[in-house]
C-alpha cells in the first residue's frame, strides 16, 4: 500500500507534533512514541518530518491481511497517535485532532472515527471494510463480555434462518467477505448443501470460493439428531454436495467450484464430531473443511464491534406518557 507523499507527510507531521492540536515531540520523544507502538524504531537525528514519514511509508509497504484493510502496525500507529489521554487544551475530545487526521485519510480513500469505548477505527470508505488489529482471544473489556453475553442469548433464542441472517452473513462482510449469498430456507432446491456462497479476493487478485452449511444448534456424532442438535453424519452429505457443485459469480460471468466449506454451529462442535467429517474425508478433501462455533462466533463478533442484531439488545422499558397536567 503507498499513500501520496503530501498525505504522508501530513500524518508524519502529527506525530512530531507539527501540526495543530498534536502534542509537540523531540527526537528522544520520537523514539518513545514508536516504542509505545511495539516498533523499533529509533531516531537518528536526521529531520524529524522526513525520517517520520520514510518510517510510516515503511509501515504501509508490509502486508495487508485483507483486501481494503490497512497494514496492522499502521493500524496500530494510528490509534496509539489518536489515544484520547493524549488530549491537548481546546480539544479536549479529540474531534479537531480527527477532522486533521481525516483531511489525510479520505484522500486515500479511508476515513477514521472512535468507536463506543472509544478507541480509533479506520475504514475504507467504498466497501465499509475496517481495518482491524485484532486479536479474537484477547482478554475483552466489560463492554465487550457484556456485548458477548447479549450476543451468547440471543443465540440460544435465534431460529436458523435468523442464525444466516442477522449473525453470519454481517460477519463475513465484516472481514472482507464479497458476493454473500444467501440460499435460504424456503427455496431448499437450489441449495445443493449450502446455506451461504461467498468470494474473497486475495491481495494477488486471486479469488477463492467458500460455502457455508450452518445448523443452529450442538453439531455432535450422537446416532441421530435430538432436538436442536444436529448429526455430524447428516452434515457429510450435504459437505459433498458443497464441495462438488459450481456457484455462477455474476461479475465473472463464470461458474466456480467451491474452494473452502465453513461448518458453522451456533452451539458447540464436538471433538468427536470433527474427528468423524475428518476420517469419512479423504486428504484432499479434509484439508477444504473449516469448523467455525459459537465461542469463535462470540468472539469476532465482539472484536471486531459489529454492531448486534436489534432483538439482542435489551428491551426499553415502554414507561406511559405523563398526563400533562
Amino acid at each position: 500500500m503507498k499513500f501520496k507523499p503530501r498525505n504522508l507527510r501530513a500524518i508524519a507531521e502529527m506525530v512530531i507534533g507539527d501540526a495543530a492540536h498534536f502534542p509537540r515531540r523531540s527526537s528522544f520523544f520520537i523514539t518513545k512514541f514508536f516504542e509505545e507502538c511495539d516498533l523499533d524504531f529509533v531516531h537518528d537525528g536526521s529531520t524529524r518530518a522526513i525520517w517520520t514519514s520514510q518510517r510510516l511509508e515503511d509501515l504501509l509497504e508490509e502486508p495487508q491481511p485483507a483486501a481494503f484493510q490497512m497494514p496492522t502496525r499502521f493500524v496500530v500507529l494510528l490509534r496509539t497517535l489518536m489515544d484520547p489521554r493524549e488530549a491537548e487544551d481546546g480539544d479536549l475530545d479529540r474531534s479537531k485532532a480527527l477532522a486533521l487526521l481525516n483531511e489525510s485519510l479520505t484522500r486515500e480513500g479511508y476515513e477514521a472515527y472512535y468507536d463506543e469505548e472509544p478507541m480509533l477505527q479506520v475504514r475504507h470508505i467504498g466497501s465499509k471494510t475496517v481495518s482491524t488489529a485484532t486479536n479474537p482471544h484477547r482478554p475483552l473489556t466489560p463492554k465487550e463480555t457484556e456485548r458477548k453475553r447479549q450476543l451468547n442469548a440471543y443465540l440460544d433464542t435465534c431460529s436458523e434462518d435468523e442464525l444466516i441472517e442477522e449473525i453470519l452473513l454481517p460477519l463475513f462482510r465484516q472481514l472482507g467477505f464479497h458476493r454473500l449469498t444467501a440460499a435460504g430456507h424456503s427455496d431448499k432446491a437450489l441449495e445443493y448443501g449450502k446455506d451461504v456462497w461467498m468470494r474473497f479476493v486475495l491481495p494477488t487478485q486471486h479469488v477463492l470460493y467458500f460455502g457455508i452449511q450452518a445448523k443452529k444448534g450442538k453439531l455432535d456424532s450422537a446416532g441421530m439428531t435430538k432436538g436442536s442438535n444436529a448429526n455430524i453424519a447428516e452434515i457429510y452429505q450435504q459437505v459433498l454436495m458443497m464441495l462438488g457443485h459450481e456457484v455462477f459469480d455474476p461479475e465473472t460471468s463464470k461458474k466456480a467450484l467451491v474452494d473452502h466449506a465453513f461448518i458453522v454451529a451456533g452451539g458447540i462442535i464436538t471433538k468427536q464430531a470433527r474427528n468423524w467429517l475428518g476420517g469419512k474425508l479423504d486428504a484432499s478433501k479434509r484439508s477444504q473443511i473449516m469448523f467455525m462455533d459459537r465461542e469463535d462466533i462470540l468472539n469476532l463478533y465482539v472484536t471486531y464491534n459489529i454492531p448486534l442484531p436489534a432483538n439482542a439488545l435489551p428491551k426499553l422499558d415502554a414507561s406511559p406518557d405523563e398526563i400533562p397536567f
